[in-house]
């Protein structure tokens, strides 16, 4: 059965294909029936001459003989037109099969262009399709899509380089400023202003300093030079980020309820992976309310080890969920200046978790509360034996 899709390059080609095809049957048996029906109009009968004989009889007999070969003309006609019209049939079907595959064969490198450049992502634009062939249109267009790919790798590249440059460059004038103020601040008879100001601005600094280290997390996790890698396993990184934030915890009342299972290893980075985990679990303090709950949870799935942070709170809407994976961004109105975080926590767990093959999903909870979830590829720890 030929299953075609309304709309496609494809389908336009097969009805083209089979048009052409039927055009060319119908021509070729039209052609046929019209020079079969000349040559036997062309036939004459001619009465054979007989010494003995009447005329009249003679004139019957050839009558007769006509009329034979009318009946027989005719008959051979009707059976040369259904024979023609059972062709065409059998045609129609063959050219509908004929141009499908034709068509199929036609596109079959686009579609190995299609598949190749969905499988390209920010992460691994260095891949290139690399098609080879003679130069036609095909191997032109393969060839734009991999300028393309190296354009944007390009860019891509000093973006992140610009970032991580900057922050690297900022970290001086901040490091001077914050000696500067503390010196101001620890002299004899400082004013009263100028120490309230001394604070306001240690605490600003002290953002600004947060916000270049999330810069440069994620530009070294975006990046993709992973260094240092090694088994990990989430479940002690999870339970080590928890017991760092206990201060937390308390001081918000919070409800914490661990599942955390042994052997869930995965390879990779471990600072990276050990900032990702904290990001995951500083959001879930930072962002609840009093007297609120948190959830860890550790599991295996087919080759993949998951990390669920659940938390309590106000029902979400998905799409603002689905915003807090993109830098800077926040549930409410406020874009900066917020005194919670800079924005860049669940957008550095996305690029760490990225750049180690996995992902992060991110669930708004029916009841209220954010669902974070990360899936990271799993390696098999082989089972200690005992002595």
């Amino acid at each position: 059965m030929i299953r075609l899709r309304n709309g496609t390059v494809g389908l336009r080609f097969t009805i083209l294909y089979a048009g052409v095809f039927l055009v060319s049957g119908i021509g070729l048996l039209s052609l046929t029936f019209l020079l079969a029906g000349g040559v036997r109009r062309s036939v004459p009968v001619t009465p054979h001459p007989s010494a003995a004989g009447d005329l009249d009889e003679l004139d019957q007999r050839v009558r007769h003989l006509q009329e034979q070969l009318a009946e027989v003309n005719a008959q051979h006609s009707r059976q040369l037109l259904v024979g023609s019209l059972l062709a065409l049939t059998v045609m129609a079907v063959v050219s509908v099969l004929a141009g499908r595959v034709l068509a199929r064969r036609v596109l079959r490198p686009l579609r190995v262009i299609t598949a190749a450049t969905r499988r390209i992502t920010a992460d691994d634009l260095h891949r290139r399709l690399d098609v080879n062939g003679p130069a036609d249109e095909v191997k032109d267009l393969a060839d734009t899509i991999d300028g393309l790919l190296g354009r944007l790798e390009a860019s891509f590249a000093a973006q992140r380089r610009f970032v991580a440059n900057a922050s690297h460059e900022l970290r001086t004038p901040l490091a001077t400023m914050r000696a500067s103020l503390d010196v101001a601040v620890a002299k004899p008879g400082a004013a009263r202003q100028t120490l309230v100001l001394g604070d306001r601005l240690r605490t600003q600094l002290d953002r600004v300093d947060r916000l270049l280290d999330g810069f440069l997390v994620l530009a070294r996790a975006q990046h993709g030079a992973l260094t240092g890698a090694a088994d990990v396993d989430l479940g002690r990184l999870a339970a080590r980020a928890t017991t760092d934030r206990t201060t937390g915890i308390t001081a918000k009342r919070l409800t914490v309820t661990e599942d955390l299972r042994a052997g869930m290893v995965t390879r990779g980075d471990t600072a990276l992976l050990a900032r990702m985990v904290e990001n995951v679990v500083d959001n879930a303090v930072t962002h609840n309310e009093d007297d609120g709950w948190i959830r860890l949870e550790t599991s295996r799935e087919d080759a993949e080890v998951r990390l669920v942070v659940e938390t309590g709170g106000r029902v979400l809407d998905q799409r603002d969920a689905d915003r807090l994976a993109q830098p800077f961004e926040r549930l409410g109105a406020d874009r900066t200046g917020s005194e919670n975080g800079s924005g860049l926590g669940l957008s550095i767990v996305a690029a760490i978790a990225a750049a180690h093959g996995g992902r992060l999903e991110l669930l708004a909870l029916p009841r209220g509360g954010l669902r974070v979830s990360i899936s990271l590829p799993s390696v098999q720890v082989p089972a200690e034996v005992p002595a």
